[in-house]
């Protein structure tokens, strides 16, 4: 198993909650759930994201698959890339230290 992460941003148009709408927000819900189906069948690690709503805010994604078109298949399935809400990089990683297993 190899490890990856994608950074998540939003687009600039949602920077603004003002721009929102409920399709966005249906999005991030499928968003969510995507990643509770990943850390139900094991592929995912971690999910987060920092506080706020500007251009430095940014998501990561966690996981572990086979391959590197593995992975660049769960980034593209990911709702909110999907859907054009929010933009995703992908990048092989390496944990170096926890303190949960990975």
């Amino acid at each position: 198993m190899k490890t990856f992460i994608y950074v998540l941003r939003l687009v600039p148009r949602l920077r603004l909650e003002k721009n929102w709408t409920a399709t966005d927000d249906n999005v991030v819900k499928s968003h969510f759930s995507y990643l509770q189906e990943l850390r139900n069948d094991g592929t995912l690690i971690l999910a987060g994201k920092t506080d706020g709503l500007d251009e430095k805010t940014f998501g990561i994604v966690i996981f572990k698959c086979e391959s590197l078109d593995e992975a660049i298949a769960i980034q593209r399935d990911d709702p909110a890339v999907k859907h054009g809400i929010m933009d995703a990089e992908l990048f092989p990683y390496s944990i170096a230290l926890a303190s949960f297993p990975p």
